[in-house]
């Protein structure tokens, strides 16, 4: 695994997630200017999730089509990112509910374009067997993306809107335009390397094949694993939004305190993900996963054993970890039982549609489960639905045994 090959595909991707955190962090206060509902402001902000649902298979699909090119998935990467500038930029400009809509739209409908065929690189210049170790740094840079997000609404926000709204999709570009002009290159050397012993007529020409294909394997463990992916990624959202109202109603501090609870567990997460992606390699990535599942679960029953402050901050710390066991090895598990090398992208396009839908079903849920036995019982209720996210990748364990992947 060379590491400047890494490097630069993880700054590729840094690029696009600091745009994504800047976006989820001050469009909603932008959309306060027009309206009051806090739903109606919540669905405008569900919009690019939906958008991501419907385009992201389908451009993965287009990317791998491309992958055989001599200048790859390159081309909707740079394109998409120097449009997607555009609108991003305008947000500030936006003087009517409408405009601001429209600049969203155009935002959430080209960058969700690109979103998953930047994410699919890796698979283009890494082996399967080293690609849960590149992962590991390249999940430590995304979550770097949190911080320089928060330096940005920090430091500009206050003096000058729309140059914190210029600043992200600057970096974005340059950095894009560096990976390309570097990785670029060194492309036509890694697809001769991905296609070795990969010869075979490629049978997918639409998603809707991929989604046969995915439906009708025989063991199930595909379609096993993308449940399991919604099942996590609904949990872990669920947690990132509930713990703050469940500080102030059962824990009895500030808003600002209880938000801060999250704090230990993005700085576990910064110091386990890279040694656990190793840890990963040795043990094997769906082992890893119910490991995490486990890790998380006992978190979860640490902070309803001992509702108080510390505890709450060490269960959240706990859970992260276990979070990001997952965070490493998801996407790497997916691509390792997809039927071959010619449909990564489409698959990078699933993941993001199991773990989107679980993102946004996930609050609800656990929500429904706050309503019916009080938040003092928001950890137990997480924890179960973890057993049943255990159990779904057991399952995935056994069936995928019987299946032999042509991807790695």
């Amino acid at each position: 695994m060379s590491g400047s090959t890494v490097l630069w595909v993880a700054l590729a991707i840094f690029a696009q997630e600091s745009v994504w955190n800047f976006y989820d962090a001050q469009v909603p206060a932008q959309l306060r200017n027009f309206v009051s509902s806090a739903t109606v402001i919540g669905l405008i902000m569900g919009l690019d999730t939906g958008l991501g649902v419907i385009i992201q298979p389908w451009m993965g699909l287009m990317s791998d089509r491309l992958a055989r090119r001599r200048s790859g998935r390159w081309p909707i990467v740079a394109a998409g990112a120097c449009v997607a500038a555009v609108p991003f930029a305008l947000i500030p400009w936006a003087t009517t509910l409408p405009m601001l809509i429209l600049c969203v739209f155009a935002f959430g409908l080209t960058a969700n374009s690109f979103k998953g065929v930047t994410e699919t690189l890796i698979s283009d210049y890494v082996a399967p067997q080293q690609r849960g170790r590149a992962q590991g740094f390249i999940k430590a840079g995304v979550s770097l993306t949190i911080i320089v997000s928060a330096l940005i609404s920090l430091l500009v926000v206050d003096r000058s809107l729309k140059a914190a709204f210029a600043i992200p999709p600057i970096l974005m570009v340059i950095m894009v335009g560096l990976s390309y002009r570097i990785l670029g290159r060194r492309h036509t050397t890694a697809l001769r390397r991905a296609d070795a012993g990969d010869e075979q007529a490629d049978p997918f020409s639409s998603p809707w094949a991929v989604l046969k294909d995915l439906v009708q394997e025989p063991s199930r463990a595909r379609l096993l694993l993308m449940a399991g992916i919604f099942c996590f990624a609904g949990m872990w959202a669920a947690l990132r939004s509930l713990t703050t109202p469940y500080g102030t109603e059962v824990l009895g501090i500030s808003r600002g305190a209880a938000g801060g609870i999250a704090l230990p567990g993005a700085i576990a997460f910064l110091i386990c993900v890279v040694p656990l992606a190793y840890l990963s390699h040795r043990l094997g990535e769906l082992r890893m996963i119910r490991y995490g599942i486990a890790l998380f679960i006992a978190g979860l029953l640490v902070g309803y054993a001992e509702p108080t402050p510390a505890f709450t901050a060490v269960s959240v710390a706990i859970a992260s970890i276990g979070y990001a066991v997952f965070s490493v090895n998801g996407l790497v598990t997916l691509w390792s039982l997809a039927p071959n090398n010619r449909v990564l992208g489409a698959y990078t396009g699933l993941y993001t549609v199991a773990s989107a839908s679980g993102m946004a079903l996930g609050p609800a849920l656990l929500g429904v489960t706050v309503d019916l036995t009080g938040w003092r019982y928001m950890f137990l209720n997480a924890a179960l639905f973890g057993a049943v996210t255990f159990a779904v990748f057991t399952l995935v364990t056994r069936r995928s045994a019987r299946t032999a992947p042509t991807a790695s």
